[in-house]
């Protein structure tokens, strides 16, 4: 088999960038290890940036995010027991996010991939990605049995945190950042109606929590617990309980409780790998970065990623230069950076940390205090919780 693309992953990222291609006449085949099902059985955030439903209006496929995502012109921040509203609308110059989840983005990608009769293969085994560091890179995998090849002109790494192309990178041509906390986020998925309009972050002694949406029908909800704690151990009895100890009163007395559909615990950590291209391979999204979900940046940047890599690919095959993929490390890891430091900034105000001490919490609560006061500081929270510009710092 032979393509331009050879694109390792059908996440959204993976499905974004063969969509983009697509629309500038550029060949890609997606390999996926999963299956479909699998990969829109994923439960993940659901906030998306301007730049993010601008680049799906851009790939053909913001319809049905328009009809049914939730426009969200700010949130609400919980401390002391007093709720205080970041008005992103009116910090940012008339800036908003969309609520709409990830799986409903991946499902349009992949509707729209298979409206349009391209390439992916799912329940791909064994990938390996090879020859990346020369011209004539190969991407080889096992299916029903046999093995199979794509000869491909460039790699584009899209298969998260956990997949075959960072993997693969020699370990000395590779630089990996990270830092792990010290707690995760139980998350429950139920269908009732969401306790608030908009998104509740509430830091509470008890711990962190926030209080999400996918629909005005559907609720998503966190808690901060121990990394130690176990799924079983959260009955949805002791989950929604722990939840109204974290709320202010209103909230607890409002939010509507149910079976839930999902329950999760997931790890945080920032994570970022430099560079993030090797010779004709690229990593975009959860391949080459993590970050933990407070600041709702996860598939923000991966759109971003998709965005400049698609620009470079799209620039050497119809404008003959390489200047877009000699950049797109260095562009990406701007980019990126600023959005680690968001979010890790945000982790770092809004949970508690017990091996910290209560001078931890006091700081916390004299930080949250000072911005909320301050014009400067509730607009720096919300010019980065919209999204930086696209070419925001870029020479």
């Amino acid at each position: 088999m032979r393509t331009q693309v050879a694109i390792i992953g059908a996440g959204p990222s993976g499905l974004l960038l063969g969509q983009l291609l697509h629309k500038a006449g550029i060949e890609a085949v997606i390999v996926e290890r999963q299956t479909p099902e699998y990969v829109l059985g994923r439960i993940r955030a659901g906030v998306l940036e301007q730049v993010t439903t601008d680049l799906l209006d851009e790939a053909g496929v913001g319809q049905r995010m328009h009809a049914e995502g939730l426009v969200h012109t700010g949130f609400d921040m919980l401390f002391n027991g007093q709720r205080h509203r970041i008005d992103l609308e009116g910090l940012t110059g008339g800036k908003k996010v969309m609520v709409y989840g990830q799986t409903e983005v991946t499902r349009d990608l992949m509707d729209a991939r298979q409206a349009a009769g391209l390439t992916t293969i799912y329940e791909a085994s064994n990938v390996q990605v090879l020859d990346f560091d020369t011209k004539t890179p190969r991407v080889t995998f096992e299916k029903d049995g046999q093995t199979h090849t794509i000869a491909c002109d460039f790699i584009a790494g899209c298969d998260g945190f956990h997949g075959v192309c960072r993997a693969s990178v020699p370990r000395n041509a590779i630089q990996e950042f990270e830092k792990v906390y010290p707690f995760g986020w139980l998350g429950l998925l139920s269908d009732t109606p969401p306790v608030h309009h908009e998104l509740i972050y509430a830091n509470s002694d008890r711990g962190f929590a926030l209080c999400s949406q996918r629909s005005h029908t559907r609720s998503r909800y966190y808690l901060q617990v121990p990394l130690t704690d176990k799924v079983e151990q959260w009955s949805d009895e002791a989950f929604w309980a722990e939840l109204k100890r974290r709320l202010d009163p209103e909230a607890a007395e409002q939010l509507v409780t149910g079976p839930s559909i999902e329950k999760s615990i997931a790890p945080l950590r920032s994570f970022v790998t430099e560079p993030l291209r090797f010779g004709r391979m690229f990593l975009a999204g959860d391949a080459g970065h993590i970050v933990p979900p407070t600041g709702a940046k996860g598939l923000n940047l991966a759109a971003t990623d998709v965005k400049y890599l698609s620009n470079a690919l799209i620039e050497f095959y119809q404008d003959k230069t390489e200047a877009g993929i000699d950049g797109y490390s260095a562009r990406c890891l701007k980019r990126i950076w600023r959005a680690e430091r968001f979010s890790w900034w945000f982790t770092s105000i809004m949970h508690q940390f017990p091996d910290e001490g209560a001078i931890n919490a006091k700081l916390q609560q004299a930080e949250l205090d000072y911005l909320m006061h301050s014009e400067s500081g509730l607009r720096t929270i919300a010019e980065n919780y919209v999204g930086l510009p696209l070419d925001f710092g870029q020479a």
